[in-house]
């Protein structure tokens, strides 16, 4: 498929095709990781590395989760 490539603010910008996005899995605001090795561009979705401090931090009073109660104890967990 040929595209063209367009101007957006001081960068440049080429359009993907849903069809493409779809394949990819591509959405809004989907981080992708864009290299470059001589003369070709690649852009994949990003893969994140989770860091556990990174996700704690985040917790706030406003988003943490209450107890969720699964029934009575069950086995070893009955003490």
């Amino acid at each position: 498929m040929v595209t063209t490539v367009q101007r957006w603010g001081n960068s440049l910008a080429v359009r993907i095709p849903k069809a493409f996005a779809d394949q990819a899995r591509l959405n809004e605001n989907t981080d992708v990781e864009i290299s470059i090795e001589g003369d070709i561009i690649t852009l994949a979705p990003a893969r994140r590395e989770w860091k556990l401090h990174d996700l704690v931090s985040k917790i706030s009073p406003s988003n943490i989760h209450t107890e969720t109660s699964w029934g009575d104890r069950q086995g070893n967990e009955s003490w």
